[in-house]
């Protein structure tokens, strides 16, 4: 149970990181508006982001098919990591907005 209680803890960790992260990137586009850098740094992130977070998400759903006696943990811990999905959609419509896209 440790181990799956310390992958639970990881990917709360994960998706708070995630969030936070991604927030700090926004405010510091926000600060600088059209900053392309910044821009290519932003969608570098959301990639890279998204990968990790699906790997975790996916090792959480192996744990939700296999430990049986744990699903709810694991479907709470997975919840928590799809919140940063929408969170992101908002973040990208705050920077392309702008530019009626």
């Amino acid at each position: 149970m440790y181990y799956l209680r310390k992958a639970g803890e990881f990917s709360t960790h994960m998706a708070i990181g995630s969030f936070t992260i991604g927030t700090l990137i926004l405010l510091l586009y926000k600060m600088i508006p059209y900053n392309f850098d910044m821009l290519l740094i932003g969608l570098a992130y959301i990639v890279i982001a998204f990968v990790l977070n699906s790997l975790v998400f996916f090792h959480l759903l192996y744990y939700f098919i296999t430990q049986k006696n744990y699903r709810e943990y694991f479907a709470v811990k997975m919840l928590i990591l799809l919140v940063n999905i929408p969170i992101a959609a908002l973040y990208a419509y705050f920077v392309f907005e702008p530019f009626n896209l």
